[in-house]
């Protein structure tokens, strides 16, 4: 379809001083978005500040994970986009594109970048949350360079510039032309299934679940941009019966729901799974780039998944039979299981701070096939973004391999057990205080800091059981671009390698939440199957008395606990 070019105008504004974008882009509740201007304003500073060649030109991929005000906002994007040169933009059928699917098509269109409205595992709807983030041409989030250039010129707008074009109509699938620009409305899920065709052993997995007619899977999309996705996937290309996925219609609001994959919030995923005695049950999130992996007797942490995934790539996944395994990594909460998995196989293991892009650098230089963090994010170097259903196929995928020779059915807890018994078990768990008054918490954590510093090591706990070794704000200085990330979380380690490590978290939109990460080495057989609470209950108390948490900010209880 084609129309007449366009005219441009140009609206004075003022600037906001709250637009400083992270690794996961700017995060708001939705009602600040709806300000005058304050959308626009972000947008025309994303353009502005685009990496060199900027925006004349450019391709640009656009999508989000379905929540309230994402359309309204994709037309902003696309006329302002326009109107600064933008010569193509690539968006989702119905605006509609998951993290990981829309760094591949980056990578595959070889796009200048993309432009993602999501706020990840954040609630939707009117009083929620909604999030802009902006993609570089790798298709992983955009480095601090860049965020800081986007803010600065947020900080010193007063101008906009936006097209006269009518809205698009992003449901039908086609091309629509203004002169020389082109608006390409593509199919949201095809390239992504042919790209882990491409990865998994399919056939394999066909293959198992022909032989295994009683297997049962369960996909809950929580409401959230994988739906669609994972009907395709499970039930169109692999078969299986329609019973297999629920919540797979993306919903503005997440049908009311909080779309974060954990034992809590995927609550009903849990409750089938354990009713029901499904044999694989797994959640995304709301934009698709987090997993969770638990069955009818087991749930697997996600430090444990990526150290499972890492340990069978290159004998069961055909990627990684061609690639090989160049490194391994995780961010620093994260477990150490997966340093167990690449000292066996004599890969390089690095600990990064938390952030997608650390471990992108990486991959872009070559030296990283899979990685992982402890909240959920599990992926590898076939994109720049963590990736749940990859997180999920691959499972699937070492499920079939694990149980292609094998006369009785090999279940996720015993790979779980067999993965144990190898390498021995890192407890793991994750508290998470939500909404803590920030006052509070911010005391509380420099509090933290200054024992840190000032003579919290040699310290000894539980009558000598455990004592401090090592205590820091941990600090990452990248090998590929050399640059230094500071104050990245607090790590207490103690003479038996157990950790404790505190951070503030600034994914949300109001409020802190405080996290405590608890870890400890296991490797007598009697005790590797024994519930993990009860393992750290020790690491716990002594993570509470030296933070005086309920002191600080008066809460006694998590809201998560991973």
């Amino acid at each position: 379809m084609s129309a007449a070019p366009f005219s441009t105008e140009v609206i004075a504004t003022s600037p906001y001083t709250d637009q400083k974008p992270g690794t996961s882009g700017l995060r708001k509740k939705v009602r600040v978005f709806m300000q005058d201007n304050y959308t626009e304003n972000f947008v025309q500073a994303i353009f502005t500040a685009m990496p060199a060649p900027g925006p004349k030109d450019s391709v640009v991929v656009v999508g989000g994970d379905g929540r309230y005000y994402m359309k309204h906002v994709i037309q902003k994007i696309i006329k302002i986009g326009l109107a600064n040169g933008v010569k193509k933009f690539i968006v989702g059928q119905d605006g509609i594109l998951s993290t990981p699917a829309a760094s591949n098509i980056i990578r595959k269109a070889q796009a200048n970048g993309g432009i993602l409205l999501t706020a990840s595992h954040n609630p939707g709807g009117i009083d929620n949350d909604f999030g802009i983030k902006y993609n570089t041409s790798n298709g992983g989030p955009a480095p601090e360079s860049v965020t800081d250039s986007i803010f600065e010129a947020s900080k010193v707008i007063s101008e906009y510039k936006i097209t006269d074009i009518p809205d698009i109509d992003f449901n039908k699938i086609g091309s629509v032309h203004f002169g020389d620009h082109t608006i390409e409305i593509i199919d949201s899920i095809s390239d992504y299934l042919d790209m882990v065709k491409e990865i998994f052993d399919f056939n394999l997995i066909k293959s198992f679940l022909k032989a295994h007619p009683d297997f049962t899977l369960l996909f809950d999309g929580l409401n959230g941009v994988t739906g669609g996705y994972g009907r395709r996937i499970f039930i169109e290309e692999l078969g299986l019966p329609l019973s297999s996925i629920d919540q797979c219609v993306p919903m503005e609001d997440f049908g009311g729901e909080h779309p974060d994959p954990n034992l809590t919030y995927a609550h009903k995923l849990v409750k089938n799974v354990n009713e029901k005695k499904i044999d694989f049950g797994a959640a995304s999130d709301g934009d698709g780039d987090r997993n969770m992996i638990i069955s009818n007797d087991w749930f697997v942490n996600p430090s444990d998944s990526v150290a499972v995934i890492a340990d069978y790539a290159k004998h069961a996944i055909p990627y990684f039979k061609k690639t090989g395994i160049r490194g391994l990594a995780r961010s620093m909460p994260t477990s150490a299981s997966i340093d167990r998995v690449a000292e066996y196989h004599k890969v390089k293991v690095y600990e990064v701070p938390t952030g997608w892009k650390f471990f992108g650098n990486l991959m872009d230089a070559g030296q990283l096939s899979i990685c992982g963090e402890e909240s959920f994010g599990t992926g590898s170097d076939h994109v720049r973004e963590k990736d749940g259903l990859w997180a999920v196929i691959a499972w699937l995928n070492i499920l079939a391999y694990v149980n292609s020779n094998s006369q009785s059915f090999i279940s996720i807890k015993d790979i779980m057990e067999t993965h144990y018994d190898k390498y021995g078990r890192n407890f793991f768990s994750r508290y998470d205080y939500e909404e803590v008054d920030s006052n509070g918490a911010n005391k509380m954590y420099s509090d933290l800091k200054a024992k840190c510093y000032g003579g919290l090591v040699g310290t000894s706990f539980l009558n000598g059981a455990f004592t401090v070794i090592s205590a820091e704000d941990f600090e990452y200085t990248d090998p590929i671009d050399h640059s230094v990330s500071k104050n990245q979380g607090l790590r207490i380690i103690f003479s038996d390698g157990s950790r404790i490590i505190v951070r503030l978290s600034g994914t949300g939109s109001s409020g802190a939440t405080v996290r405590f990460y608890f870890e400890m080495f296991e490797n007598r057989t009697e005790k590797l199957m024994i519930d993990t609470q009860v393992a750290l209950k020790p690491l716990i108390e002594i993570a509470l008395e030296i933070s005086k948490l309920k002191e600080y900010t008066g809460r006694d209880e998590p809201t998560v606990i991973t």
